[in-house]
């Protein structure tokens, strides 16, 4: 394919996606019986091993594919609006295209979180033809370490490939916090990201339930610093992550369970990766009743929270809707919160 042909390509697939982001924007605004995300679990199983995550293995079977479907209708069925692949590390799952295919065909936005390190140019145009709208990568440090081997140097090759190949979205996370051994490699991510055309955003390391976690004098500068260099990005920073980044509680109302789903391998409906366990019912028999439920009962977890995407998508019901203590909300009793604690 000639560039130009491909850069066209780009900029339409680019537009359409935009344009069905606004009619998620208007929709969410507008209505709030439905779902805006959904983290759909393909695979626990993973390539790596870092040190610091609680949501992979290394013997699971892909979730199969008739099972992923069904889930992908049953959230369909709820109005739900983005569908975003998670894991473990999805690209392990064979039949992943298969799925990103059936997301789109049920008229949601598809995205993928992935480590990358299974990304080749010929994997990346399967994604193109399946329709993914967008992908995600954290990567974790310049040089790889014990804790994590998710680094520039080993990645950037893949990041690459990502700006010759793909037409959906890219954006590169990148991470400060404790567990990081060199703040400036945050911002090394940050810079190499946005020289090669991806949007770049920067996560604050909480600790093993999603709680807050504050930032050192270091660590802190180069939050700032990024701040300032990411403000042309779609991902605004706000008070929420600022706040985060102070250890300081937040006050705003945590839609998980309604706005927000994570739905687990099992196929069971979660707060979200952090909170497992609650309410931990089969996305077969979700109802528009449990989405009013959890809509509306405030989470006590949510305060010292740092899970982003739970913030980002509750935001559009920040104005409306106050929520109460319910006798459905378990937290902070621990013998709800099912985390995984593999590798920490």
């Amino acid at each position: 394919m000639l560039d130009w042909e491909f850069r066209l390509r780009r900029r339409i697939r680019g537009a359409w996606r935009r344009v069905r982001e606004l009619d998620m924007i208007f929709r969410g605004l507008v209505f709030q019986d439905h779902p805006i995300l959904a983290h759909l679990i393909a695979t626990r199983r993973c390539n790596l091993s870092c040190a610091y995550c609680n949501e992979y293995d290394r013997t699971s079977p892909p979730v199969p594919l008739g099972a992923l479907r069904r889930r992908v209708d049953r959230l369909a069925e709820l109005g739900t609006t983005i569908i975003t692949l998670s894991g473990g590390e999805p690209l392990l799952h064979p039949e992943l295209d298969d799925v990103i295919g059936h997301i789109r065909s049920r008229g949601a936005i598809a995205g993928l979180i992935t480590n990358g390190y299974l990304l080749t140019a010929a994997r990346i145009a399967r994604l193109n033809r399946a329709g993914l709208d967008h992908l995600q990568i954290s990567i974790d440090n310049v040089t790889p370490s014990e804790v994590s081997v998710k680094s520039l140097k080993v990645l950037d090759r893949k990041l690459r490939l990502l700006a010759e190949h793909a037409l959906f979205h890219v954006n590169i996370n990148s991470v400060v916090g404790a567990g990081a051994p060199d703040p400036e490699d945050a911002l090394r991510v940050a810079r190499r990201a946005t020289e090669l055309g991806f949007t770049s955003t920067v996560g604050i390391v909480h600790d093993s339930r999603g709680q807050v976690r504050p930032l050192g004098p270091a660590d802190k500068r180069v939050y700032l610093e990024i701040k300032q260099f990411s403000k042309r990005n779609y991902s605004r920073f706000n008070d929420f992550q600022d706040n985060v980044a102070d250890g300081k509680p937040n006050e705003w109302r945590c839609r998980a369970g309604a706005r927000y789903l994570y739905v687990c391998e099992d196929g069971l409906v979660h707060y979200c990766s952090q909170q497992r366990g609650y309410p931990a019912k089969p996305l077969a028999e979700y109802t528009l009743e449990d989405l009013r439920r959890e809509y509306a009962t405030e989470k006590s977890c949510a305060p010292s929270c740092t899970v982003s995407c739970v913030h980002q998508v509750s935001l559009i019901d920040a104005w409306r809707s106050p929520q109460s203590p319910g006798v459905a909300d378990p937290f902070p009793r621990p013998d709800l919160i099912q985390i995984e604690t593999a590798g920490q």
